[in-house]
């Protein structure tokens, strides 16, 4: 995605797919064993209440049998990119913290993080999440492992809806490996897409209702508000005059 970035200005599902169709050395992957572990199945599902979620994403990758003595040579890795849709936002910040727990082999939020503003006034953002996949993982599951990716995710502040919510919907996100193999040669390694090997989005589609304000109540909201401004002010200078007074008499009777 910094490659990407550094390419595009903004993010379009057309430039991405053009850069990956361009960028992926897919050259170097016909180099490698056909015994590779594949991405067999995707699943998402949106985890929590409220407006800070868990988008978790479950990978299972498929190992054909014959190929088991020789994944000690393998050294693989899953990176998932999650294109966020404008309504929801990464905290780079929170992710870090996972970072340093050893929760992720690597983490990047990429495009829009200004965590204040509201959905109408920003744009796309991207996670990128690494996931070390090695040796002893794949060859403690003989069936194929599973990796689960939970992203902690949060809703910006919609714009006014006469249904009382706004409706944020998930894409699939993209899978991509990248392995290496040590042997007599110097070390190969390869990125490359393996949805192609019949991954599939088992959940449907992900979809995020989140409370918006109604355009009906737009004008009780804010009389309501106002009133309550003007009650807050009243009482602060009530304080106010009132405490200024009882500090001389408090002084006085102390002389």
């Amino acid at each position: 995605m910094e490659s990407y970035h550094g390419e595009y200005g903004s993010l379009l599902d057309s430039d991405f797919q053009d850069f990956i169709a361009r960028g992926l050395p897919s050259g170097l992957c016909g180099m490698l064993p056909d015994d590779l572990p594949r991405l067999s199945v995707l699943q998402q599902n949106l985890i929590g209440e409220g407006s800070h979620r868990l988008l978790s994403s479950s990978i299972r990758l498929n190992i054909e049998p014959k190929s088991l003595t020789k994944l000690p040579t393998h050294s693989c890795e899953v990176i998932l990119i999650e294109r966020l849709p404008i309504g929801v936002f990464a905290d780079p910040f929170e992710l870090q913290h996972l970072l340093q727990r050893g929760v992720f082999n690597n983490i990047a939020v990429f495009g829009d993080t200004n965590l204040e503003l509201p959905s109408f006034l920003s744009n796309h953002s991207v996670v990128e999440v690494h996931m070390d996949v090695g040796p002893n993982l794949l060859i403690s599951h003989k069936n194929g492992p599973y990796i689960n990716i939970a992203l902690p995710l949060h809703a910006r502040y919609p714009p006014l809806d006469a249904s009382g919510y706004s409706r944020v919907k998930f894409g699939a996100p993209d899978v991509f490996m990248c392995c290496s193999i040590e042997g007599n040669s110097p070390n190969q390694s390869c990125l490359f897409s393996p949805t192609g090997d019949g991954a599939e989005l088992g959940s449907g589609e992900i979809v995020w209702r989140i409370p918006a304000g109604r355009k009906t109540h737009a004008e009780v909201v804010s009389i309501v508000t106002f009133i309550s401004a003007i009650v807050s002010t009243l009482f602060i200078v009530l304080a106010s005059i009132f405490y200024s007074k009882a500090i001389p008499y408090k002084t006085l009777k102390q002389s």
